[in-house]
């Protein structure tokens, strides 16, 4: 059987299929809970210092053309209930723990970061500084290299932890953000979040999601997702994460030829739970039929088209 290990940061996985934030809670009301005994790693959802409602009233979700529009506004318990409930019963679900966190500030982040680096059974730290639906803080720390950069510095400082910061799409100049983050200490770069979107019933002549605005995921950002993950892939050394849109194994092995070391599914799961370990099962059958022996072999070896090189912006 193909080798489908792979190592990001100080964590090994057991393939390169991560389940992503926001998509299954914690795990723990999963309806098939041997698919994520059987994923590389679970991105656990956001949690921020204190707990959050959320963007309320009106629709949180809205379905579009091959997607779908979200604006949750990281509603969550806050870290000390993920510290006393989440957490003991997320351990038991066999696979890498990823911790995703979202702050305000700098020092909100920092505080996270210090208040769960003594607990057990966390393999990994992502930085979500890409969420669009929040008033303060998410996108708005990814958005500049300098301020990116910045925060993982700081939080650097307070973990040994694998730290990830996941980027967002709406940023004008992506490589330079996640170069900025590489330098400051980031184990990996995980990308993209949920590009900034908005739907309007034509009848009333309001917005369909009930904070207006939110973040499009789901199939039809797919190609703009596998760009900027090849883009930043060709700007750092450190493994990339790749998502957005990812659908089937074949999505994902573009995104691992592309330049990612690992991939996060999402959106796909609303539609079929046990989706991400099929696409583990067809990784494996895709080596097996090319001879190829690791999965790790084929990271970054697409090979651009000689004349479309010089049209490249």
């Amino acid at each position: 059987m193909p080798d489908l290990s792979v190592t990001i940061g100080g964590m090994t996985m057991a393939n390169p299929v991560m389940l992503a934030s926001g998509i299954i809670g914690y795990g723990l009301d999963y309806p098939d809970q041997g698919v994520l005994s059987r994923m590389g790693a679970v991105v656990l959802k956001s949690t921020t210092l204190q707990p959050r409602v959320g963007n309320e009233p009106g629709a949180r979700v809205v379905e579009t053309p091959a997607g779908m529009l979200n604006s949750i506004g990281l509603e969550n318990p806050g870290v000390q209930e993920l510290i006393s409930k989440k957490l003991p019963e997320a351990r038991r679900l066999g696979t890498n723990l990823v911790a995703s966190l979202a702050g305000e500030s700098e020092e909100e982040f920092e505080a996270l970061v210090k208040i769960l680096e003594p607990e057990p059974g966390i393999a990994a730290i992502e930085l979500n500084i890409s969420c669009p639906n929040v008033k303060a803080g998410g996108m708005a720390f990814g958005l500049d290299p300098q301020v990116a950069g910045g925060l993982v510095r700081r939080v650097r400082q307070h973990t040994r932890r694998t730290l990830i910061p996941k980027l967002t799409p709406n940023a004008a100049d992506l490589p330079a953000v996640a170069r900025a983050c590489e330098e400051a200490g980031a184990d990996a770069i995980a990308l993209i979040n949920t590009f900034s979107g908005m739907a309007i019933d034509v009848r009333s002549r309001r917005p369909k999601l009930g904070a207006n605005f939110g973040g499009l995921s789901g199939p039809a950002i797919k190609p703009a997702a596998l760009l900027r993950v090849y883009q930043v892939a060709q700007a750092v050394q450190v493994p990339v994460v790749g998502m957005g849109g990812i659908w089937d194994a074949e999505d994902a092995l573009e995104f691992i030829i592309a330049g990612a070391s690992a991939v996060e599914v999402g959106t796909a799961v609303f539609v079929d739970p046990r989706r991400p370990l099929d696409i583990v099962h067809g990784i494996s059958a895709f080596l097996a039929d090319e001879k190829i022996a690791s999965v790790r072999e084929l990271v970054g070896t697409v090979r651009l088209n000689e004349a479309g090189e010089k049209c490249f912006p």
